[in-house]
């Protein structure tokens, strides 16, 4: 039986895989480098080696491989120390081991094993997918030296140091200043004089609009005719002591329609106004003598209303 691709496997998740009675296989974990000899960049990995001292079994390897066959451990566990027999016995009579993926084995002059491995497998799961690659050399001095006879065939263009010591350039900034001057001084008259042309314009049209307006005016040749004099009298209603009251109404719109209804039917009524509780007073009549006041109440009783009143003033 081949246990070489269970151990495969198992490397990829722990770092350390025992084959009971015979040996562990152990993972370590190595950085990034660089190879100098071939300027290769070489990604994180895992190095595989092999110690012949941890041959107790701790179970991994074989309940793997019960799992993976779906047998049981016992009979798997006789299966695998049969194996490590027969490695064993192969080493002894001198050969060596292929273990596809993780390297070889065999025995030195002191009957001693010895790993090598196989480094085409990176067991690191977080390099997955990065390769080595070889990176080109940069030949910095070779550069430096090609860039400074090239300074020395053609420094007007490439020295710095030379350009600033010839004077046509500064005269450049200077004329290039100046130039930008006299454009700015002379965009600022035209606009002035563009400003002061058309405030001239304003004032003329407001002019001839102002003399249009004049000359379209029309004034009085005479002075106004007088008209008569009018004289109003206005007679005042007397108001006696003794008032026959119709009726009195919180709103004084309703007040007045009481006025106009009481003069449709033939009384001389009139608008009182308002008492000390808020409300609009109406009159049939107002008497000085307090007898006709009388006389007059019964009449309206008998004839208009049973609910008028009379009010005396004193």
């Amino acid at each position: 039986m081949r246990i070489d691709s269970y151990i495969e496997k198992l490397l990829f998740e722990y770092n350390c895989v025992v084959v009971p009675g015979f040996g562990a296989f152990l993972a370590h974990g190595k950085s990034a480098e660089i190879d100098k000899a071939t300027n290769a960049l070489i990604p994180p990995s895992k190095t595989i080696s092999f110690n012949a001292q941890l041959s107790k079994n701790d179970g991994l390897l074989v309940s793997h491989i019960a799992k993976e066959k779906k047998l049981g451990y016992e009979e798997m566990l006789q299966e695998v120390e049969d194996v490590s027999k027969d490695w064993n016995k192969r080493l002894s009579y001198g050969e060596s081991i292929e273990l596809y993926g993780i390297g070889k084995l065999f025995h030195n002059r002191d009957q001693k094993i010895q790993f090598q491995p196989e480094n085409k497998i990176n067991f690191l799961t977080s390099s997955f997918g990065l390769s080595s690659f070889a990176a080109t050399p940069i030949q910095r001095e070779v550069l430096k030296e090609e860039v400074q006879e090239l300074e020395e065939k053609i420094p007007f263009i490439i020295t710095p140091e030379v350009r600033e010591t010839t004077s046509f350039r500064p005269w450049l900034k200077y004329a290039a200043v100046i130039l930008l001057a006299v454009s700015l001084g002379v965009t600022g008259y035209r606009t002035y004089g563009d400003l002061q042309q058309k405030q001239v314009a304003a004032q003329q049209d407001a002019q001839q609009e102002v003399s249009r307006l004049i000359q379209e005016a029309t004034f009085f040749e005479s002075a106004p005719l007088e008209l008569p004099a009018v004289n109003i009298e206005v007679t005042k209603r007397h108001l006696g002591k003794h008032h026959v009251i119709a009726g009195a109404f919180r709103e004084e719109q309703n007040a007045e329609k009481k006025v106009a209804q009481l003069k449709e039917n033939g009384f001389n009524a009139f608008y009182l106004g308002v008492n000390r509780y808020g409300l609009h007073q109406v009159a049939y009549d107002s008497f000085d003598d307090p007898k006709e006041a009388l006389a007059f109440l019964k009449k309206v009783k008998a004839t208009d209303s049973r609910d008028a009143w009379l009010l005396s003033e004193k």
